[in-house]
């Protein structure tokens, strides 16, 4: 599938380049105690050693920035900084890093009297003077007081969207435009709804994109898949993490399932349907999992779409998923769906059920329906 991409502006982080194009880039982030030098070398390393494009640590003191400066002296990886509370610390880590991350909800923690403004310029000074990119990110859960006090306590995105542009507004009156912006929540369908808006109003700036608190895998692995298959296919995001509660020897798990979710949205292997803007036959079909009852359905989805060649031309999606979890909410959005059961493939049209069907008759019935929808399309039909 040869997806569209946003146009963003590149925005280059040590040895590599997120936007106007460049591939999507992956992260991860260290879990170590900081100060333990030699476990967090050995966790950059090993992510790193896994794929990882840019690795994030936390720094919250001035002991975590000392041992900040041993950890770049040990490895060459791309090193991304997050501040936490204390933006006063960017000038002792920035010599050491490729990569600051600050969130405008925590500029208010440390010397509350003085505008956010003047706390964002003198990030920008520390960030040129060391040649670092930025992050600006926005967390649901720690938004900026101030946009907060402005928007109903029910609605948590509009305070998130307009603290980003407000960022991105003031950086680009600075002249700085090397950096980057995330929205992020623990819920995907919220994640995909700010990534969206922020996207229709700034379609130039890179966007990371991330569920928070995504879990344990699978559970966080999948939420995380659902929100980049919905972003990624319309062209937004330059650079993913895929956060998961795993013991920091499973870190490098973060890495293998955000190149798998990129590889997949790229094939149409998708658990959710989603809108490649094609005008032509689009077909889905999840990656198989656990959760798959009957492995024909593997094969079916082979099938599915050797048989429907002779539609391509036709403007409609057929959503192939493999099991009753996630197969008969996530058709609904299809003109056909198809979701697999251990005997039998259950057959949906616009989210309509048809009925189930054997898994050697299925392919009849699917193509009954598919002609009867390009007879719908036809000048003579309408």
């Amino acid at each position: 599938m040869q997806l569209t991409r946003n146009p963003t502006r590149s925005v280059r982080i040590g040895s590599i380049t997120i936007g106007a194009g460049h591939p999507i880039a992956v992260q991860s982030m260290t879990a170590t105690h900081t100060q333990d030098v030699a476990a967090t070398v050995d966790l950059v390393n090993l992510l790193v050693e896994a794929g990882a494009d840019v690795v994030r640590i936390a720094v919250d003191s001035k002991k975590d920035a000392d041992a900040l400066a041993e950890i770049r002296r040990q490895t060459t990886a791309n090193l991304s900084v997050d501040l936490q509370e204390n933006y006063r610390l960017a000038e002792l880590v920035a010599p050491h890093v490729d990569k600051i991350r600050y969130n405008p909800g925590h500029l208010y923690h440390h010397e509350k009297e003085k505008p956010w403004r003047e706390k964002v310029k003198y990030l920008v000074d520390v960030a040129l003077a060391n040649d670092c990119a930025m992050r600006v990110g926005v967390n649901c859960g720690s938004v900026d007081p101030a946009k907060k006090a402005k928007f109903d306590e029910r609605d948590s995105l509009s305070p998130m969207l307009e603290s980003a542009l407000d960022h991105c507004e003031y950086l680009d009156s600075l002249g700085f435009t090397r950096y980057c912006v995330s929205l992020k929540d623990s819920d995907p369908r919220q994640v995909i709804e700010v990534n969206q808006r922020f996207a229709e109003q700034r379609p130039d700036v890179p966007l990371h994109l991330g569920v928070t608190e995504a879990g344990i895998p699978p559970d966080g692995v999948i939420k995380t898949r659902i929100a980049f298959e919905q972003l990624i296919s319309r062209g937004i995001g330059d650079t993913i993490r895929v956060s998961l509660t795993v013991p920091n020897s499973r870190k490098p798990e973060e890495i293998e399932a955000g190149r798998k979710i990129l590889a997949d949205i790229a094939a149409g292997r998708v658990r959710s349907v989603v809108d490649y803007g094609l005008s032509t036959l689009n077909i889905i079909a999840c990656p198989s999992c656990s959760r798959v009852e009957n492995e024909a359905f593997i094969e079916l989805a082979e099938q599915v779409k050797e048989m429907t060649r002779y539609a391509q031309d036709h403007q409609l999606t057929i959503a192939v998923m493999g099991c009753r979890v996630n197969g008969p909410g996530e058709t609904d959005d299809a003109d056909l769906g198809l979701w697999c059961g251990p005997t039998h493939v259950n057959l949906k049209r616009g989210g309509e059920p048809i009925g189930a069907f054997p898994y050697d008759e299925i392919l009849g019935r699917l193509k009954q329906e598919l002609d009867a929808l390009i007879a719908q399309q036809s000048p003579a039909a309408s």
